[in-house]
């Protein structure tokens, strides 16, 4: 591994930092990260055009040859069945004990992500990926979020108990690789 790509990693162990001390809503941390390197980029792209040709998704395959390409790769997931006990119905069921009740019920067979989730919990998560995006930015690492990373991570079960998942892929060269992306 070269003198940039190490960098590249320092700088994703940084970002699983931001991410982890994000705030949470009621300060509990529902968060799995996962650092990925090496051949592991390779098995997360071959997750992600296998789930992309079943579903006709080609955006997955365009995805997965940016994964391959990366130098490291930041998976964060949310467990998000635990919920704060608050009630608030943002999940779409009155109480919380109702939306665990539902659980398996939505989304249908075949869909990347289990619900339904806390609204709070999918704000966490939205606060981790912002929080660790901008530490990218701060370093100079090229990055984009992508939903597609996310359901490859969790087809391979690479994040326990989460039940959604996003990718962030790092690259560190001349050219930022996940713009003027040709499909």
């Amino acid at each position: 591994m070269g003198g940039e790509e190490s960098a590249v990693v320092v700088v994703a162990r940084l970002m699983e930092l931001a991410a982890r001390t994000a705030p949470k809503g009621k300060g509990t941390d529902v968060l799995v990260t996962r650092i990925l390197t090496g051949d592991e980029l390779g098995t997360l792209a071959r997750a992600m055009r296998e789930f992309g040709e079943q579903k006709g998704y080609s955006f997955f395959l365009r995805d997965a040859a940016n994964i391959e390409e990366s130098d490291a790769c930041l998976l964060i997931g949310v467990k998000g069945k635990v919920h704060p006990g608050l009630n608030c119905g943002g999940c779409g069921h009155a109480t919380c004990d109702e939306m665990l009740a539902a659980r398996g019920t939505s989304p249908g067979e075949g869909s990347p992500f289990s619900g339904p989730n806390c609204v709070i919990r999918m704000a966490d998560i939205g606060i981790a990926l912002g929080s660790a995006v901008k530490t990218a930015s701060i370093h100079n690492v090229d990055n984009r979020i992508m939903y597609s990373g996310g359901v490859g991570a969790l087809n391979l079960g690479w994040l326990e108990d989460s039940t959604v998942a996003y990718a962030v892929p790092l690259k560190a060269s001349g050219k930022n690789i996940f713009f003027d992306r040709t499909h």
